[in-house]
């Protein structure tokens, strides 16, 4: 699919990957309506920080996903669908699971219910590789057994099934992307990766952080946003559900002394209580298979296995590391 001339609707746009994609879409010259979340400060997160000759290319619309009504609205004139407004913080679901059953569940019904009523040419759908839990076998495929071993994941596995259900049921053209552990600038502290940077940034000697054996498969901002760009344009995508990762292994641990080298220092590391999950929550092991991205969108991870994630890490130390964007997170910040 030719994306130009296509009017595009990007819900979660002002969080981290969603202001990522909307840049990305808009320095591409396309036509981007963004949705952000109603607020009375008028704030529209991230995308308040994107570069000034940015300011004015793209349309803005404040609702919730909660509400039908707004959603609809929103989607009026839209060609095509980017369903990233979720709540992702693990530790926060925990607390208070019904509003990630009212905002994933619910709120992934409004955009796929509008999308077919409104007749929309493409839906992709936000998922995450928490809805895989502990590995049962590596690198995970997109046939692995789905597992809710957080509300967070539960939730999102029962927004995926939703959104298929539409394609299924109806024909609505539903793809899943499914990216695995996402980092780079603009990334919340509740994520691993900014909250080691940070707080070597700021001069720390010991950081206070959770579990480190577990493995993950990180993935750089930029890669993650190419994926949903392919599985816009890929006309072999409605129906299908495609992991977004770089198909590299690494623990928590090796990651975090990574990081230390890259800025030159040394730490000793202490357990934060607030970030070690429920034992039978804790996923342990994430690496995904991404041959059919390859095959089927002819996506390609630039920034894939160990010099892919210096690489990225690199990136995201400098931009974390920036005064200014520093000062945009607050101290000790975990959820």
């Amino acid at each position: 699919m030719n994306l130009k001339g296509k009017k595009i609707l990007i819900t979660g746009a002002d969080g981290f990957i969603g202001s990522h994609l909307t840049e990305t879409l808009v320095r591409r010259g396309l036509d981007v309506r963004a949705f952000v979340l109603y607020n009375s400060f008028d704030s529209r997160g991230w995308l308040d920080q994107l570069p000034p000759e940015l300011s004015g290319s793209f349309e803005t619309v404040a609702g919730d996903v909660r509400d039908p009504h707004g959603v609809r609205a929103a989607m009026k004139g839209c060609d095509l669908v980017l369903h990233l407004a979720a709540l992702i913080a693990i530790p926060y679901s925990y607390r208070s699971p019904d509003s990630y059953l009212d905002t994933n569940v619910r709120g992934t019904l409004n955009v796929v219910q509008a999308a077919r009523d409104l007749g929309v040419e493409r839906l992709v759908q936000t998922s995450t590789s928490e809805v895989y839990g502990t590995a049962r076998f590596v690198p995970i495929t997109e046939e692995h057994p789905l597992q809710g071993q957080s509300p967070y994941s539960a939730s999102k596995i029962g927004a995926d099934q939703i959104a298929m259900s539409f394609y299924h049921s109806f024909e609505t053209p539903v793809t899943i992307v499914r990216p695995f552990n996402t980092y780079g600038p603009r990334q919340s502290t509740r994520a691993v990766i900014p909250t080691v940077i940070t707080q070597i940034a700021r001069g720390a000697r010991s950081l206070k952080l959770g579990a480190l054996a577990p493995t993950r498969d990180f993935n750089f901002i930029e890669d993650t946003v190419a994926g949903f760009i392919a599985a816009l344009e890929a006309d072999q995508a409605p129906g299908e559900v495609f992991n977004i990762g770089s198909n590299f292994e690494i623990s928590i641990g090796d990651t975090v002394e990574l990081i230390c080298r890259l800025m030159g220092s040394r730490v000793e590391i202490e357990s934060d209580e607030q970030r070690i999950r429920p034992e039978k929550s804790e996923v342990e092991r994430l690496w995904a298979d991404n041959a059919k991205a390859r095959r089927l969108l002819n996506w390609v991870p630039r920034y894939g296995g160990l010099e892919g994630l210096e690489r990225g890490l690199a990136k995201t130390v400098a931009w974390f590391s920036d005064p200014g964007n520093l000062r945009r997170y607050r101290e000790g910040y975990t959820v």
